[in-house]
């Protein structure tokens, strides 16, 4: 039989979406706990991290996955790896009201961003961004409300939403916004 280890690597290396241990725990069918899992992720990441190697094992999403080194991009950019779209500002802007206010109201991105965000959302929709989380039963009409998708947590490199920068952090990396209805927080 293989090392647990081996077996987390090898199963890291061939799933396209992150793995938490509950689902390598689901692979491994009795032969090891879900703390001996664990470990063996922490193992690997740390080994990972101590090589200096071209990926790391990164949490991303709720799970564990392979990714290259941000450092890197330049060279993949020039072997004609494709460059995922970039995001527009206003949907910069409503996916980060999305992320910081969900669930939120279409109206109330419009009322934080002062502008409409039909078309954004719509958009945010199909690269499966956000989502549909429910409805405001106690509103008339029912109007939808708006999550964060695991895609947005991979696209982003994020653990999980408490691995967003809170606004104090923003506030230091570039200098303070306008004032004004176009404010987001």
């Amino acid at each position: 039989m293989l090392p647990l280890k081996t077996i987390v690597e090898g199963l890291l290396f061939t799933s396209e979406t992150p793995l938490d241990a509950d689902r390598i725990m689901s692979a491994v069918e009795g032969e090891a706990s879900l703390e001996e899992v664990r470990e063996a992720l922490v193992i690997l990441r740390e080994e990972y991290e101590s090589l200096g190697r071209a990926f790391v094992l990164k949490e991303v999403a709720g799970g564990y996955q392979f990714r290259t080194c941000p450092e890197l991009a330049l060279y993949a950019v020039r072997l004609g790896k494709r460059v995922p779209p970039r995001l527009s500002k206003a949907a910069l802007e409503t996916l980060a009201v999305v992320a910081y206010r969900q669930p939120v109201l279409r109206s109330e991105i419009e009322k934080i961003r002062g502008v409409d965000a039909g078309g954004v959302l719509k958009s945010l929709l199909e690269r499966d961004l956000v989502r549909v989380a429910t409805r405001e039963e106690k509103l008339p009409g029912r109007p939808i409300l708006y999550a964060t998708t695991r895609r947005f947590l991979e696209t982003f490199d994020l653990a999980d939403l408490k691995s967003l920068p809170t606004i104090e952090e923003m506030d230091k990396l570039s200098p303070p916004a306008h004032e004004g209805p176009g404010k987001l927080f």
